[in-house]
């Protein structure tokens, strides 16, 4: 596939792909980033070893972008939102939609109105991806609650993520939460129709999300484990932690790619990888970040005295 090359001179279209804390935001965008779709799209995430882009697709990387043999580009979105929407607009050429994965704890209402600021940008739309798993009882919950629900409510479209079919229970509830339409894109069915088809109208009704407030520890060493140490590990992992992820490297050049959700956990293997990365996250009202770290440091080895 080949890229149509963008008019510097038309107005760049944003879209927002928004969710909770491992509600399946990547696994959608690498779907898109792998369809035959005819456009060169620039997609930028607050965490960027969070995206696995195929090695057929892979044509170049530098320190923060992946380039795509069909002429899309991924890349690191950084602190400041509009620093990012400026670099977006000053590729030459310039790309012909741009994708924003918001953080799992965002207003993607905030990055939407930043992009109808930006008088060289349009409208695409807000995309929530729900756990399907998941939603039902985080929408419960006296702190999440507001916040799940608030991204719900803030979309122009609604993807479910990990059940198929969408239970009816879980329709229900999305449709007195939101009035946005529900994703119906199985797993071979193409997402850039759906996804690029938002009219550039945004739902100014909806509500701000309000978040309580989080905790993180990150790690990025050496330290290499077994699949049965990883499993024990987690087994043993704080009550209070919501969301981890990483890859952990073992010895003789493989890795585990790491993903907790709540009581959803995935260990699978994972290419090479030089160093181990890992992250917690959990609500400051359930866990704090030593008791992350405390948790995750015990299971490194002991240096011995030299």
């Amino acid at each position: 596939m080949t890229g149509v090359s963008a008019d510097a001179s038309a107005k760049l279209p944003m879209t927002v792909v928004a969710g909770y804390l491992g509600a399946g935001k990547t696994t959608l965008i690498n779907r898109l980033l792998a369809e035959d779709h005819g456009l060169r799209l620039l997609v930028m995430v607050n965490d960027f070893g969070a995206i696995n882009i195929d090695a057929d697709l892979l044509e170049s990387r530098d320190e923060d972008t992946l380039t795509l043999t069909n002429g899309c580009a991924c890349c690191t979105m950084g602190a400041d939102l509009f620093m990012a929407m400026g670099d977006a607009l000053d590729r030459r050429p310039r790309p012909d939609h741009l994708v924003i994965e918001a953080s799992g704890v965002a207003d993607p209402k905030r990055i939407a109105d930043a992009g109808i600021a930006e008088s060289e940008m349009t409208y695409g739309g807000i995309v929530t991806v729900v756990d399907g798993v998941e939603f039902p009882r985080l929408a419960e919950d006296g702190l999440i609650g507001p916040q799940v629900r608030a991204q719900a409510a803030q979309a122009d479209l609604l993807h479910v993520s990990k059940v198929d079919p969408t239970p009816d229970a879980l329709l229900a509830l999305l449709a007195e939460i939101s009035g946005a339409s529900v994703l119906d894109s199985g797993a071979g069915d193409p997402l850039s129709p759906l996804l690029f088809a938002i009219p550039a109208n945004p739902r100014r009704s909806a509500v701000a999300a309000v978040h309580p407030d989080y905790v993180s520890y990150s790690y990025e060493g050496p330290v290499a484990m077994t699949r049965g140490e990883i499993g024990s590990l987690i087994a043993r992992r704080p009550q209070g932690l919501f969301r981890a992820k990483g890859r952990i490297a073992e010895e003789g050049g493989a890795s585990w790619e790491v993903q907790v959700v709540g009581t959803q956990v995935s260990i699978t293997r994972g290419p090479a990888i030089a160093v181990t990365r890992f992250v917690g996250i959990g609500l400051a009202s359930n866990v704090t970040r030593g008791e992350i770290e405390d948790w995750w440091k015990a299971a490194l080895p002991v240096p011995h005295p030299a």
